[in-house]
């Protein structure tokens, strides 16, 4: 799935209307999948290059105002903004990028988990924004039989969008040498 396809589900984070019945979950399991799905066997400094040079690549294909980190705890492995991109987008990279470093889900997963329960994590008092944002964007990087390792955020579209890139270019990534179509 590329960020311009459809998504799997109409679940709308960005929507205070009523959404579809079951809309919600399907979302939250298409994510639980992601998860499992995007397994990395390690991950270098040359991993982390390859992945965000891709991403630069698929952001000026698509003339993309966002920008691009990739952080293993506090060291900064690749960071980048494109035309377009504002200093707000450094923001939000920092809080989703805390959000899923801390949960060690994707930070849009966080999000949805809370408005399962009836309501947003940001409406909790111990929820704090100033540091935090459970919006779609940033995804964990998890090798296999570790565990999340590191994160790779995108900022500057709607949370969906931020979200389904990173998954694309991590597929791609991951992509057997090779491989036609998707994999």
């Amino acid at each position: 799935m590329t960020a311009n396809q459809p998504h799997v589900t109409d679940f709308d984070p960005d929507s205070d209307a009523a959404q579809p019945e079951g809309s919600l979950q399907a979302l939250i399991g298409r994510i639980e999948g992601e998860i499992h799905e995007l397994q990395f066997p390690g991950f270098s400094l040359d991993d982390s290059l390859n992945l965000g040079l891709l991403l630069v690549e698929l952001g000026k294909e698509r003339g993309l105002p966002i920008a691009i980190d990739i952080t293993k705890g506090d060291q900064v492995l690749f960071h980048v903004a494109l035309p377009g991109a504002t200093p707000d987008n450094e923001h939000w990279i920092r809080a989703k990028q805390r959000t899923a470093a801390r949960y060690e889900v994707p930070s849009l997963l966080v999000g949805l988990r809370g408005r399962l329960r009836g309501g947003r994590i940001e409406d909790q008092g111990w929820f704090d924004q100033t540091l935090y944002a459970a919006h779609g964007g940033s995804f964990p990087v998890y090798v296999s039989g570790v565990g999340a390792v590191a994160t790779v955020t995108v900022s500057g579209l709607p949370q969906m969008q931020d979200h389904d890139l990173v998954v694309e270019a991590m597929r791609e990534v991951l992509r057997p040498a090779g491989a036609d179509g998707p994999a």
